[in-house]
């Protein structure tokens, strides 16, 4: 029998495969990082668009930037918040100057909400801006890791849609 090598490296043990929770809650917990960053961001996006601007009521505008125009009880399904709340909010953007009020084309008993030109110039600047963001952090990765990232993002949010989750 040989004496062992004083220089060789310790024998280290097999590396156990996570289990199906132990994956599940690094996800969350990584999720849950994202999500307080992400928060962050769009308290900072509102900033920029208005200094005493909510987060929420950048969250409405970026759904009227998508949608083009929605009636208030759709803008508040749309958030899964309740239409005071949707209407306070867009009482401040009114204020401001950055969305406005028109008849419902498909019900003119009620109104849509739509982003004015101004709304429109703060929110293409904002998201520009965002992008930006996006393409430093994301700037050392290779497509095929952003691609691979998105695609698993989107096989979450397909999952959500299940549940009849909305985005905001």
């Amino acid at each position: 029998m040989t004496a062992p090598d004083p220089d060789a490296a310790p024998a280290q043990p097999p590396r156990a495969q996570p289990s199906a929770e132990a994956a599940v809650e690094a996800v969350e917990q990584q999720i849950s990082m994202l999500w307080r960053r992400t928060r962050a961001i769009s308290h900072q996006m509102s900033r920029n668009v208005h200094p005493e601007m909510e987060p929420a009521a950048y969250g409405l505008m970026a759904i009227l930037a998508r949608e083009g125009s929605m009636r208030l009880t759709d803008l508040a399904a749309a958030v899964g918040v309740g239409k005071p709340s949707v209407s306070r909010q867009i009482a401040f953007l009114e204020t401001l100057g950055l969305v406005h009020k028109e008849a419902d084309p498909l019900d003119g008993r009620s109104q849509a909400i739509k982003l004015t030109a101004k709304g429109s110039e703060k929110m293409r600047e904002v998201q520009s801006a965002r992008r930006a963001v996006f393409q430093q952090r994301l700037g050392t990765w290779s497509v095929e890791d952003v691609q691979d990232l998105a695609r698993l993002m989107a096989k979450l949010n397909a999952e959500y849609d299940k549940d009849g989750l909305r985005d905001a």
